[in-house]
């Protein structure tokens, strides 16, 4: 669908880089010619999907671990992409966290967990990234991942809709206040797209394809969709495009609106349930980042 090195010369910055949605990202943009540039909190998954990359694609993919809820840290990493490699010509926020939950039930700390990632830790970088474009006089581009609940919003996932309704305000002043410095912003929204992650904290008693029927165009999204959105936003060629969220879904959210309303039936017991699953996949993971 692209020629071979659109992006040739894009030194780009991924989080949660290692795996999912940031992962498929990445393929393609190294795949089409772009230096890479992954962050997450697990050290041992950016480096072996790096490796993978590497192994697969060629071309040059760095890694940084780092935890972009602490500004200072994340300061940190950019500036040393800057020395070490050079300033970055594009930025994919893609970080996140999330689980089900009815919001009654919620702790600070439960709010927390998902607003400081997503919420925070994407501001965090971009305004590490955009400062420096600014201050060296470089054009830029940013992608931040949302969700089609900042059109709609959604019950039984709060935190993350309101925290990606304010990336995808973020994106609207952002294009506004920096458009004249020649930085971008842009957003996709996508819809079900099937990840591990995603799957185990978000349906862990189903699958994304149950709501099949649902959608007007009766499936899931397919990873080669996303990477061709992400990648259309990330080339030169369009730059009067900025300040969009764009919805990839099939048109779900025009047919049905919130995600989620079917949780409505739910009983305590399958609740209760439900939280044992997230809980044991929250503890399979955090033994994989101290591994």
């Amino acid at each position: 669908m692209f020629q071979d090195g659109l992006l040739k010369g894009k030194r780009i910055l991924i989080t949660g880089g290692g795996t999912g949605l940031g992962r498929e990202i990445a393929m393609q943009y190294l795949k089409l010619g772009a230096e890479v540039w992954l962050a997450g909190r697990r050290g041992a998954v950016l480096d072996a999907t790096a490796r993978e990359l590497r192994a697969a694609h060629g071309g040059k993919v760095g890694t940084h671990a780092v935890d972009i809820r602490d500004s200072q840290a994340v300061d940190a990493m950019v500036q040393k992409i800057w020395d070490e490699a050079g300033p970055l010509t594009g930025l994919v926020n893609n970080a996140a966290g999330n689980f089900i939950s009815p919001t009654k039930d919620l702790t600070p700390n439960g709010f927390n967990a998902i607003a400081n990632i997503v919420f925070h830790g994407s501001f965090y970088v971009t305004h590490a990234v955009g400062k420096r474009w600014i201050a060296g006089g470089h054009k830029g581009t940013v992608i931040s991942i949302l969700v089609t609940w900042v059109h709609t919003g959604s019950p039984y996932v709060v935190p993350s809709a309101m925290s990606k309704a304010g990336l995808h305000i973020m994106t609207k002043s952002l294009a506004v206040e920096w458009g004249h410095h020649g930085i971008r912003l842009n957003a996709i929204a996508p819809g079900p797209f099937p990840t591990e992650g995603a799957s185990k904290r978000l349906r862990p008693d189903g699958r994304f394809e149950d709501a099949n029927e649902s959608n007007p165009m009766r499936r899931v999204g397919e990873m080669p969709e996303l990477q061709n959105l992400a990648t259309f936003l990330m080339a030169d060629g369009c730059e009067w495009l900025t300040g969009e969220t764009i919805a990839l879904d099939g048109a779900g959210y025009l047919a049905n609106g919130a995600a989620f309303t079917e949780l409505d039936g739910l009983s305590d017991a399958d609740w209760d349930r439900m939280r044992a699953k997230i809980k044991a996949q929250n503890e399979k993971d955090r033994v994989g980042r101290t591994a």
